[in-house]
Parts: structure tokens; sequence; C-alpha cells
């Protein structure tokens, strides 16, 4: 993706900037580490940003942010670090475990390098973002201000595995990535050609999908089958994880967080800042936008958030914007400016006759009065895929109308809007299912159905259900949205055994992806109850007042689309002028 540098007006003219010296430092333990240095070429001492990387530091991430130089030519010395075993430095890289000490020891150094003014602050995104976190649990001294981007707060539940179920196609493409990086570095040619070709092309038609034979026969070069075996959280995963280790937050280090709406991260994003609200005394910010992980798609730019950050909290220039929380609107295109992020505390009932998967169920804010029953049948042999979404390489909000029509797929959809309505802050779904299978998976995604027949996705949610959990109303958490939908669109949720690649088939025998070929998978029936007794429901955020708007169209006899005939009446249109907060 072309990096569009941010269109700001300059304040004061730019600086120029010598060029770029390579620098190393000693960690505690002795390993060197190397860095490229940016600084004005200019009298004077300036802030130092760091930005450490894990993927090559002569790229600069400028895949995502402006080169170092167009910060350096703002008044910053930039330093850009190869983390232990990436690039030029010495050691072996093992994801997240030396970051927090090899960070910490980074941010002193560069305060003493020449140029600083002995204010350092960190950015960077992905692992990068993690490994901010992580010094940050360190507390140095010199450091003053964080932008960890799309990088989540648990390594378990962020990076490894969501809802219980491995994340297949995102920890299999970083594996890869880091492995093929990892052979270039000992100049194993072949593994590196085999690693690398593998990552362009994910190998899921290996014979054991989730271990194909590319990472069986290069484990020596990668972390992925240790993230494979440990499916469950510990001692292990809260050692890397910065949810454990940043028990106590320094009272002076500035946070700003960047998440997106489709970056598999971005519950972690959101869990981390609750967390630092309730006991940071320093500036908190948090933005969510429609960024992916792949970097920005619309602005403002990293870059444009980031240096007014930076000159706020490192240099004392520009005011404070407001409201702690940013969020973009997917459907409005514009911002909302909140005090924090709101709780899913509005309900959405599921209910339907039992066709859910032929004619489609309903959303509604009443409950119904009436039991029911929908019946949806996984088979490997053809297992949902997923589209678009935040776990997929593709990630981003892409139609995915045709998944809904498949057989295998359960919707429920409200009536059409006749007022605009606002979703903003967390979504959850609690849904009573069960399976003939010993274990299942269950995949939610919550769209916007428009007019034209488009389902565009807002946010989704995944979950494992292993041998032995009883039968229960099965909370998924669907990470967060902010859209405002306008009249003649409606809601809807659709409700699968499979997303396929994002997590791996599940065999339904309880085994492990690890363990499970695709010959060992078998078709799982699940039910899903709605009703009175068993009251499966979406939980949604809606602002005050937002819970009264009012749906008109009714349903048609598909009700997958709308019935548009002129004067349809909706059953539920009376029932959705009354909220029903939880």
């Amino acid at each position: 993706m072309t990096h569009l540098a941010p269109l700001l007006i300059e304040t004061s003219p730019l600086l120029p900037v010598r060029p770029p010296e390579t620098v190393s430092m000693r960690t505690r333990d002795g390993v060197r580490l190397e860095a490229d240095l940016y600084r004005p070429d200019a009298a004077g001492a300036w802030p130092v940003l760091l930005l450490r990387l894990a993927c090559g530091r002569r790229t600069a991430l400028t895949s995502h942010y402006a080169h170092p130089r167009w910060y350096a030519a703002r008044g910053y010395v930039v330093v850009v670090q190869d983390m232990r075993g990436c690039g030029t430095s010495d050691g072996r890289f093992r994801p997240f475990e030396n970051e927090s000490e090899d960070g910490a020891d980074a941010v002193a150094w560069a305060a003493s390098l020449p140029g600083s003014s002995g204010a350092v602050a960190l950015y960077g995104c992905g692992y990068a973002g993690m490994a901010q976190w992580l010094a940050l649990a360190a507390a140095p001294k010199a450091l003053r201000a964080v932008v960890p981007a799309f990088a989540g707060w648990d390594v378990f539940s962020d990076w490894a595995y969501e809802g219980g179920a491995f994340r297949l196609a995102d920890a299999m493409g970083w594996a890869l990535r880091a492995a093929a990086e990892s052979a270039r570095r000992v100049e194993d040619g072949t593994a590196h050609r085999i690693l690398s070709d593998a990552a362009r092309r994910l190998p899921l038609d290996d014979e054991i999908p989730s271990r194909p034979q590319a990472l069986r026969d290069y484990a020596r070069y990668t972390h992925y089958d240790d993230w494979l075996t440990m499916p469950a959280p510990g001692a292990h995963w809260d050692a890397l994880s910065p949810r454990a280790k940043l028990t106590e937050m320094p009272a002076d280090v500035a946070v700003m967080q960047i998440g997106g709406w489709f970056d598999p991260r971005l519950a972690g994003t959101l869990d981390a800042h609750e967390a630092l609200a309730g006991r940071s005394r320093a500036p908190l910010r948090l933005v969510v936008g429609p960024w992916t992980a792949a970097g920005p798609q619309e602005a403002p730019s990293l870059d444009a958030l980031q240096l007014a950050w930076f000159d706020r909290v490192l240099k004392g220039e520009g005011a404070d914007r407001g409201e702690p929380v940013r969020l973009h609107d997917v459907e409005a295109g514009r911002w909302h400016d909140l005090p924090g992020v709101p709780a899913a505390d509005t309900a959405f009932h599921l209910s339907s006759d039992g066709l859910a998967t032929r004619q489609g169920g309903r959303l509604g804010l009443e409950l119904a009065e009436a039991a029911a029953l929908d019946v949806v049948v996984h088979d490997p042999r053809g297992p949902v895929p997923a589209v678009g979404g935040h776990a997929v390489p593709d990630a981003g909000r892409f139609d995915r109308s045709v998944v809904d029509r498949r057989p295998d797929v359960a919707v429920y959809t409200t009536p059409a809007l006749t007022e605009p309505l606002t979703l903003a802050g967390r979504v959850a779904l609690d849904l009573w299912i069960e399976a003939d299978a010993p274990s299942f998976d269950v995949s939610a995604v919550l769209s916007v159905l428009h007019p034209d027949g488009r389902v565009l996705p807002l946010t989704q949610g995944h979950a494992r259900v292993e041998p032995g959990d009883p039968m229960r109303p099965l909370t998924i958490a669907m990470r967060g949205a902010c859209a405002t939908l306008a009249p003649g669109t409606a809601l809807r949720l659709s409700v699968a055994g499979a997303c396929f690649p994002a997590y791996p088939v599940n065999p339904g025998t309880g085994a492990e992806p690890g363990e499970t070929r695709r010959v060992d998978a078998q078709p799982i029936t699940l039910l899903i109850h709605s009703g009175p007794e068993r009251p499966s429901r979406l939980r949604a955020p809606l602002p005050p007042g937002g819970a009264g708007a009012s749906f008109g169209q009714e349903f048609s006899s598909d009700a997958r689309s709308f019935d548009t005939r002129a004067g349809s009446t909706s059953p539920f249109a009376a029932a959705t002028r009354q909220t029903s907060r939880l």
C-alpha cells in the first residue's frame, strides 16, 4: 500500500536532517543491538522517538508511517532499532520474551544519544506496539510517551487464540514470515525460499492444515509449535503479556493507543484502555479508525495523529483535544468523541420460525413469546469461509451477502430502519447453542444490510466449545463497532459453525488443531435456541436515546431481503420504540 504523507499546516520551517548514522548498544546481558539514527542538522536538544522492529530496521515500517526523516525534520531525534535476533542485531528472536528488558535498556541508551533532550517516546504497530507495552512495564526513567498501534494487550487472547480457537491464518502467516527471516539470517537459502513462498500463499490444503509441512520441516526457525500446543491461558502466556506484567502504570508516561475496526488485536486495545483508564494520571487517549493491521486506509494518517500527540506531551505544544476516546463511524464517515468506550447494554433478541438458514430469522428489542429452534449443519468438506472482517490477510469491509445465502449460515435481521441509529462501543452475543459433537465452533458476524442487498460487516466474534462444557448461554465477545445506520438499512447477525481459514475447522472430536488431519473432521449439527426460556440475544452499544429509533419494513418470505411493498408495516415496529436495557 502506498503511504500517503499527512497534510499538515506547518507552523515552523522544517529543519535540515543529517545523513543517517548506524549506532549500536549492548543490552544488560551483553547482546549487541544495531540501529539507524536520524537527527536534525541544527543546534539544540530534541526529544527522541524510538522505533524497535522485528521486521528489519531499513524498512522503518514505512508501510504504516512516514520515513524517520519526516519526524527528524520536525524537531525529533529518531532511532530505528533492530530487535534481538532481527536485522543485523545479535541474539535469537523469541517473540515477546526479551522485549521488556531490551526495551528498557534501549530507552535509557536512546536518552543519552547526541542531540537528545533526555525525553524518549516509543512508537510502532503490531509487534512493535506490544514491545512498547512490555518496555513500559519495566518503567524506564527516560520514557515519557508510548503510542502502541494495532498491538493488543494479551499475547494469548490477542495474538494466538480467540475465544479458545487458534488464530490460524493470522498466526501462521506471521510465523512463516518470521521463520523466513530467521532462515535468511543464517543463509539457509532453501528454507528461506520455501517459507517465503508459503507465507505468500498459506499452505492450508496440507494434510494437517494447522501444521503444514513447511512449518514441520523448519520448526527450528519459529515459535509456531509452542503456540499451537498451548491452547489455554496460563503462566507461560502471562510471562509474555502486558496484561499480566503491567500491573502498575508509571505516573508520568502519556499513552495514546491507535486501533482499527478490522485489526485482529482490537479487543485487546479496548481492554488496555479500560485497564489503564482507572489507574493512569498521565494523558490517556484511544483512537479507533477505519484501518486494518495492513496499514492506514483513510485520513487522518497515523503520522498526523502521532505528531500532534508527541508535540503536546513531549514539547508542550498544542492544546488537549478533549474527550479521551475517538471512534470512527464506518457508515457515516465521521468521528465520535466520547468520554469512554460504551458497554454492550441494549439487547436485540433472536427469534425465528425455525428457518433462519432458509428464510432468515429476526432481531428485535422485545423477547419473543414462543420458543424457537434453528438447526445449522456444518460440513467440513466446505466450511463457511471468512470474508473480510479482522482475522484474515485481506481484512476489511467486504460484501458477505453470498456467504449469508449459504444453507449452513443462520441469519437474524432487524426490520429496516425508519430513523438513523448509531452504535458505538462494545458488542457481545449470548447464544443458547448445543451440538451433536463433543466440540464445536461458533462464528458470529454483525453486519449492516443495505437496501441494494449488500451486507457489510461491522464486527465479529468466534468461540470454540470444548468437550464437557455444559449447555449454557455461550457468551461471544464481538469486539466493538461504531456505525450510524441510515434509514432503509438494517442490522444483521450471521451465525455459522466455521470461519475458515481465520480459525481451524473443528473436527468435532476435541482434538487439538495441530493433531487434526483433514480426514478426521466430521459434520456437526448445531441447535440454536431462542425464546423466553433460552433467550439468545445480541448485546449492542446504543447511546442515550438511540434505542428509540424505529424500524419499518416487513420481512418478505425470504427474510434475507427486504419486502419493499408500499405501506408494509412490521410486527416488530412497536417493540422497537421501547428500549431493552440490561
